[in-house]
């Protein structure tokens, strides 16, 4: 009796108590209790010497870090479809000022000089862009964040074209061959101007659908801003190791660019700056998309670009980089179904109980 009577009053305290008395000689001092040890506490009081507690679970909030935002993908494609239908008005425009091919012959090209022109190379050049536009069309189907991905395709080729309509409008190349056959000038009869506009629209700009029978949209070529375009987010968004994939795509790509070449439908220097001004727009848009710390970095001198307020617009909720990541994109059973048979099976488990 002597010895507990003699004991130092610390070994009798409480394991909470010793947490308090070990903060108070500094050896811990945590700012805020958690929540669970605050219910934890008041169980234990209420429970007397019971050592048994109700533990309550929270669920936590999920931030969705890749939101879909659809709205966001409609306003990029009205974006980017505005920008077609500008670039078919800017080319019926350029076709008036195109000088006549007696009086201004084509412009020297080296690679003219050494390679002779094909005639169904540019066919070629077409048929490669619809192989290209459709499998990325396919891949878009199956790809999980679908909405994103689009989005950026859409702002890419409306900024590109947009930028196409620029390059026709303030230099107007004379054509770079003398087999090319160009509609006659219209001069001011606005109601067939809008009919010409009307028939690139419906043909898509492509020679093979007889839609596009006007001269002077050569500085830049808008064929080598799909090809390039289309297989740079087929690479993008597919898994790193469908090598043999991603080297069909780039044969299917850079064949269609070459024989844009050997069709002499272009000059070499279209092709050139049309591939550098599409590359360099994918990565740099990339680049700032998927790392995060580059948004509010005053060192990041992208943000000077004037479609800067644009990307923030489009991507402010875009938290990480988008992962190569695919499901079907009709699931069954529906989720209301699902959500019904587990209802469902939660009563029955109940019963049985």
């Amino acid at each position: 009796m002597a010895s507990q009577e003699s004991m130092d009053p610390s070994d009798q305290l409480s394991p909470e108590m010793e947490g308090e008395h070990a903060a108070s000689n500094g050896k811990t001092c945590p700012v805020h209790s958690s929540a669970a040890d605050e219910t934890k506490r008041g169980f234990r009081k209420g429970m007397g010497r019971h050592n048994d507690y109700v533990k309550i679970s929270v669920p936590e909030t999920k931030v969705n870090r890749l939101p879909m935002e659809w709205w966001k993908t409609a306003i990029a494609f009205v974006y980017a479809a505005f920008n077609l239908v500008l670039t078919s008005v800017v080319i019926t425009i350029v076709h008036e000022r195109v000088p006549p091919k007696e009086s201004s012959p084509p412009l020297p090209d080296k690679f003219f000089d050494y390679i002779d022109r094909v005639n169904w190379a540019f066919t070629v050049t077409e048929i490669n862009g619809m192989v290209l536009l459709a499998i990325l069309i396919v891949q878009l189907v199956f790809f999980r964040y679908k909405s994103i991905v689009s989005r950026r395709f859409f702002f890419l080729i409306g900024t590109l074209y947009l930028y196409r309509c620029v390059t026709m409008y303030i230099t107007t190349l004379p054509v770079p061959g003398t087999h090319m056959t160009c509609a006659p000038k219209l001069y001011g009869d606005s109601h067939a101007k809008i009919q010409r506009v009307l028939r690139l629209i419906s043909g898509a700009g492509l020679s093979i659908t007889n839609s596009h029978l006007m001269c002077g949209d050569f500085l830049y070529s808008g064929h080598t801003v799909m090809l390039t375009l289309t297989y740079l987010f087929i690479k993008e968004y597919s898994p790193r190791s469908f090598w043999w994939y991603h080297l069909i795509c780039w044969l299917l790509s850079a064949v269609g660019v070459v024989c844009i070449l050997v069709a002499h439908d272009h000059y070499s220097v279209d092709v050139v700056v049309a591939y550098f001004v599409t590359s360099r727009l994918f990565w740099w848009y990339h680049t700032m998309a998927n790392l995060q710390t580059l948004k509010c970095s005053p060192n990041n001198y992208l943000t000077n670009t004037w479609w800067n307020p644009l990307f923030n617009f489009l991507e402010r909720n875009v938290q990480t980089a988008v992962p190569c990541s695919y499901s079907w994109p009709i699931t069954w059973p529906p989720a209301c179904l699902k959500n019904s048979c587990k209802k469902y099976s939660m009563v029955q488990s109940a019963r049985e109980e």
